[in-house]
């Protein structure tokens, strides 16, 4: 009897890469540390019922029936190694699970096949985020799979080879979301398609649709520090010196040197302002800007500097962009919510070159989550106030 050919091939999915185009890596300690993950969904392959007719009429056996098992349980587990806050390489081991099919013929006789696939794959994973916690994801890479197929045929089927096997890489691509519940542990959703042999001389497509968890290691939450305050006082003016007596004729005493004028010089967190790589108040950030309001209630205002600062990581180019935006979110906000005149705030972002820190007590220049919590301080916008004090 002639060879009869199992081809699985999925029913088509809209499958689209979503990678981030941002390859700065700017302040996110939740996307820096080495994880695990395991998922498992459903899979699913389309059986090519036209090929396994013609093959059954080729060997002089008309189909009268065909009965096929196209989904299963699949299950993958990887590990991640990022890249940056925005790329990372997973390699991990899948199981799509076992695809097959029943065909009864005339003369009478049944032809049963399987074809269970399972592999290794490595893959380029891009994250672009939507908001601090949620984001989206795309892949591309490539699955070395194994493929096992079992045929058996009854009554007027014979089979010439019951089980011949394949292991061949070819491509592979998917796409997802995720949700980060803390910097540590991630939910993820995706549907990938495997291109796979299926061990009798064709490759089709097999689709995996999976939930699962992801555990990154070293991603505690940074200890938050609060907004920090730093009124400056001006000193006091010296002592009007005693003037001086002379007989011929008196001396007036020397005239007395304006005070400066107090201000206050205000320090707030860009990580507790903004989200992850935005420019847009957050509700803490929204609150820290109203105690600031508050306080200045009882000052005469005579102007209002606002500057926002970065740390050194990622471009200089992008750094001074962002630092900008979110001096002009602060400065909107001090101007349409706290009504002061705009002709009295200004903005301006001076990037990462004004850093807090020491070269020597930040070391290093990849985004790990050790020295993106210690450049904390130096993402920060700063608050100008120069004005004098009411009085009461």
């Amino acid at each position: 009897m002639k060879k009869l050919n199992f081809h699985p091939r999925p029913t088509l999915l809209a499958l689209a890469m979503l990678a981030s185009p941002l390859l700065h890596a700017q302040e996110d300690a939740t996307n820096t540390g080495m994880y695990v993950g395991i998922s498992a969904g459903e899979s699913k392959a389309h059986i090519d019922n036209a090929r396994i007719t013609q093959s059954l009429l080729g060997a002089g056996l008309v189909t009268d029936s065909l009965t096929e098992d196209r989904k299963d349980t699949g299950y993958k587990a990887f590990v991640g190694f990022p890249i940056n806050p925005y790329w990372a390489v997973e390699t991990g081991y899948f199981d799509l699970g076992r695809f097959g099919f029943t065909a009864n013929t005339t003369p009478a006789g049944s032809l049963t096949g399987s074809a269970r696939i399972k592999g290794l794959n490595l893959d380029l994973v891009g994250t672009l985020p939507i908001t601090d916690k949620w984001s989206l994801l795309g892949r591309v890479g490539a699955a070395y799979a194994l493929t096992k197929d079992t045929f058996s045929g009854t009554g007027a089927v014979s089979v010439s080879d019951p089980s011949p096997s394949k292991r061949e890489t070819n491509y592979k691509y998917g796409f997802g979301t995720q949700y980060a519940f803390t910097p540590a542990l991630t939910l993820r959703l995706e549907a990938e398609r495997y291109r796979i042999n299926d061990a009798v001389g064709n490759r089709g497509d097999v689709d995996l649709v999976s939930l699962g968890l992801v555990y990154r290691f070293g991603g505690s939450t940074p200890t938050a520090t609060k907004t920090a305050y730093t009124p400056y006082v001006a000193p006091p003016p010296a002592p009007t010196p005693a003037p001086v007596v002379v007989a011929a004729a008196p001396v007036a005493p020397a005239p007395m040197a304006p005070a400066p004028k107090p201000w206050v010089k205000v320090k707030l967190e860009a990580d507790s302002l903004f989200g992850f790589d935005q420019d847009q108040l957050q509700s803490d950030g929204k609150l820290a800007l109203d105690k600031l309001l508050m306080e200045l209630q009882t000052v005469n205002i005579d102007s209002i500097a606002v500057t926002g600062h970065t740390d050194r990581l990622g471009t200089k180019a992008y750094n001074a962009k962002l630092s900008t935006r979110r001096a002009e979110a602060v400065q909107a906000y001090l101007v349409q919510v706290g009504g002061i005149p705009a002709s009295k705030v200004t903005a301006m972002g001076v990037g990462s070159s004004q850093p807090e820190t020491q070269a020597s007590e930040c070391k290093g220049s990849k985004a790990t989550q050790a020295l993106i919590t210690c450049l904390r301080v130096d993402r920060r916008v700063e608050v100008d106030v120069i004005g004098s004090q009411q009085q009461r």
